[in-house]
Formats: C-alpha cells, structure tokens, sequence
C-alpha cells in the first residue's frame, strides 16, 4: 500500500467522539489512540517487542532530535525509523516545531505548553533564532550550530520514514498578546505551504499544524487554512488554561472537515483523554505515561484512581516495601501478573534498571488499555458511562 488512508466506522450520539482506522503502510491504527512517544528512536526503557506486547498502535518520534543524532541517512540505510528501533508498527514524527517553541521562547519566557502561574521563574538564553527562511539552533547537546526550515524538516522527515507526518511549525506561546500571536501565525502560514510544496513521498500522510493560542478568531482562521492545505489536522500551540485548550480544540474541529483524521499534539493526562476524544480528537501523544514512570509513578484504575491523585501512585513510598501485590489489582499486564509492589519498590530504591522497565511497561498497558476501553465504548453508546466511572462526572 502507497498511501495513508482515515476510516471513519461509529460516531457517538452525544458527542463528537468517534472510532476509526488510519491505514499506513506498516500497519493499521485504530482510532482513538495514544500515540506512545519514542523521541530519540527509542520508548524509553522499552523495545520493539515490548510494544508489541503491550498492545500499542503506533510511536511518534522526533524530528530535531532524530537529525542530530543519528542522523537521518543513518535511519534510512536502516529502511527507516521503525525498522531502525525494530518496531513493527506505524510510527509518525513531529516537525522539530516544538523545539523552535521548548529551546527559543519557552526558554526565554520560563514557559511550557500550558500556562502555569510560576512559569516565569525558570527563564533562560534561548537556544535558537527565528528568521523567515527558518530557525537557526544551537544544540541543546553540544552547542553545535543547526538549521532548520520547512523544507529542511520535511525532508529529514522523508529519510526517517514515518507514516505520518507534521508541516513545519512555529509554536506561540501562552503569554503572547494577540499582535503577537498573530505574527507568528502568519509566519506559521507560510511555512505551512512550504512544507506542503517540498513533500514528495505519496506513502505518507502530511499534517498541517493549526496554531492561533488562546484567540477564537486566529484559531478559526488556522483551522480554514489548513483543513485548505491537507488531508490530515495537528492541532498545536500553547494553552492559557485546560479550558482555553479544551476551547481550541472546539473551535477547530467545528472548522474543519469531519472526514480528515485529527490529531492533538502533546496532551495525554486522563481527563484530558476522555475530553478531547468527546471533542472529536483521533489520535494524540504525551511523554506523561513514561516520564513520569522514570520518577516512580505508576498508573492505578478507578476507584483507587481519581482526578485528584491524577490515577497515579508512588512506588518509592515505603507503604510499598512489604506489598506481596501487584501495582494495579485490574490491570493485566505483564508486570502486574508476574511482579510484586515490594520487589519494585526494591528495585526503584536500589536504582536497579528494571525498575524503569517494569513501571514503564506498566504506565503504556494502562494507557492502550484505557484507549480500548473508551473506543469500545464509543461503539456500544457507553462512553458517557464509561467516563463517570473514571472522572465522576
């Protein structure tokens, strides 16, 4: 198969949520779906079979980091990224936009994707200059200079072979004012058509990247001039609050062709989960399941799980050390049906390698798991049930 393919099959009553399939050339992606996220060629702690085991769908990797090392000629002698990581599964990168936003004014401003009230404590030099023609970086590694334009990105992207792909982006953030939002969109707009003009490959699926922060009319305007350019919808940007991201999300899904898979770029807490797929969101990726299982949380199901714990708990505690139990008694996973609390708690405060390996494998089976759950729901009309179980409301 040369092309990418979106198949829309149930669409909820009350919502827009919606269960469907990309079809890529390395395999199927059933939607909704958590894309897992393997920045540098790699799930951190994992390999290709792990996630096979797990159940996932598809990795997303990165393009900055791809490029500086190993550099994309080496992935492609490999044939490409997922044969490179052994992963026999769809796999799709972002376009390096999010590191003209992480290294440049996140940096500067002391800022993330999401607006909090000490942001501003962390400033630092940005690491890159952005110009029309593209960004100039300095590595975050070894301050070796590097550049990138859309048309740069979308050719790395080419050599690293991913089944889907994003346009060239920059990423505003959360305290511009709307002169300056609205610069940046613009300049967005036009690396937006030049990413589209150097993209050559027909065995993969482009995203356009929709942008505009918190404004509705910069949101609304992003959403037409993509959903006028591709077949396929990221939704970037940064976010004031989780209403405003919640807001974006609707404004631009109202906007744009119901029939073009849509996914949301760096989101993945559980409630958010279950908010953006009632939106009309397919598919989305977060570091969150496997980050935060290297600081030693682990997810837990409802109603051990809540909102307020964030469904996650902390093996490093010492309530742990004597817990002939599994980390979730409802999870099925490999590491739940085979290893102890107390022997994780072992291993974790013995810095023994495992310990990242076993909570990681954890942390992904409870999302694939999640996700099956909220598409079976989808199919039988349950997912407002589903979602009270989980989130009380």
């Amino acid at each position: 198969m040369n092309k990418v393919i979106f198949k829309i099959q149930t669409k909820d009553k009350k919502t827009r949520a919606r269960t469907g399939e990309i079809h890529t050339p390395h395999g199927i992606v059933r939607t909704p779906n958590f894309c897992a996220v393997g920045t540098q060629g790699t799930v951190k702690a994992l390999d290709g079979q792990d996630l096979q085991n797990i159940g996932l769908d598809i990795v997303l990797a990165n393009t900055y980091h791809l490029h500086i090392r190993p550099g994309e000629d080496i992935i492609d002698k490999h044939g490409g990224v997922a044969r490179m990581m052994n992963w026999n599964g769809p796999t799709m990168t972002d376009s390096g936009g999010f590191q003209v936003f992480s290294l440049g004014v996140a940096l500067e401003q002391g800022v993330g994707k999401l607006l909090r009230e000490n942001d501003d404590t962390l400033a630092k030099p940005r690491l890159n200059k952005i110009t029309e023609e593209g960004v100039y970086f300095q590595s975050h590694i070894d301050g070796t200079p590097l550049f990138l334009s859309p048309e740069t990105s979308i050719e790395i992207q080419e050599k690293i072979g991913a089944d889907l792909i994003v346009a060239f982006d920059d990423l505003e953030s959360p305290k511009y004012t709307y002169g300056q939002t609205k610069k940046s969109l613009e300049l967005t707009g036009r690396w937006l058509k030049r990413s589209k003009s150097a993209h050559k490959r027909k065995d993969q699926l482009l995203y356009g990247v929709t942008h505009g922060g918190g404004f509705e009319d910069l949101r609304i305007e992003s959403a037409k001039t993509n959903d006028s350019l591709f077949d396929a919808i990221a939704l970037g940007g940064a976010h004031t609050s989780k209403e405003n991201m919640y807001d974006v999300v609707r404004w631009t899904i109202e906007n744009v062709d119901d029939q073009k898979p849509k996914h949301m770029l760096g989101v993945g807490e559980v409630d958010d989960i279950f908010k953006i797929v009632e939106l009309g969101i397919d598919t989305f990726d977060c570091v969150i399941p496997t980050r935060v299982a290297r600081m030693g949380w682990y997810f837990v199901y409802p109603p051990e799980g809540n909102p307020q714990n964030r469904f996650r708990k902390d093996i490093s505690k010492s309530i742990n050390a004597p817990l002939l139990e599994p980390l979730s008694e409802q999870c099925h996973c490999m590491v739940c049906q085979k290893y102890t609390k107390a022997y994780i708690f072992h291993l974790f405060k013995a810095r023994e390698l495992l310990a990242y390996k076993l909570i990681t494998y954890h942390n992904l089976s409870f999302y694939a798991d999640l996700m099956s759950k909220i598409r079976n729901a989808i199919e039988d009309g349950s997912l407002q049930k589903l979602k009270k179980e989980w989130l009380g409301k």
